[in-house]
């Protein structure tokens, strides 16, 4: 049986991404905020919440249990310097925690993350398995030579 740790994260994410599509909603706020304080705009990507989804959740099944600031830490990147000339060197800045905290909450509505009482989140038996028969789907569908000792 395949885990998530026999396929390529970006393989692994495209597919939760396309499960979790139909299982999550995202809010109306969602298509106008900014996934950190680096970014200018939106992000642009249609499928945008259910990546970030399927994101969280290889996140905190391969590092839980993890908080809501270290993820968005994770996600964060460098914002530009102090003035339009840019005299300033750049400075590191989390992501949007909002994000990703309601991302979480969907994530326990549908039973795939728990919250660990003073630890963060962590992933469930059924987000488990989930992870594992995502990946046993994205292993099959693979066609790269180096990967078929995991077959």
């Amino acid at each position: 049986m395949a885990t998530m740790y026999d396929v390529p994260a970006d393989d692994l994410i495209e597919a939760l991404a396309d499960d979790l599509a139909d299982r999550l909603e995202e809010p109306e706020w969602g298509k106008f905020a900014k996934s950190g304080v680096d970014k200018e705009l939106p992000p642009e990507q249609e499928d945008f919440w259910a990546t970030r989804a399927a994101s969280l959740l290889r996140k905190v099944a391969d590092r839980g249990p993890v908080g809501v600031e270290r993820l968005s830490t994770e996600y964060g990147g460098a914002k530009g310097g102090s003035n339009r000339y840019r005299v300033a060197p750049d400075k590191r800045v989390d992501g949007s925690k909002n994000l990703i905290r309601t991302i979480l909450q969907q994530l326990e509505e549908e039973d795939l993350v728990e919250t660990a009482e003073g630890e963060g989140r962590r992933i469930t038996a059924d987000g488990r398995s989930l992870l594992d028969e995502t990946a046993g789907d994205v292993l099959e569908e693979l066609d790269r030579p180096e990967l078929e000792r995991y077959a």
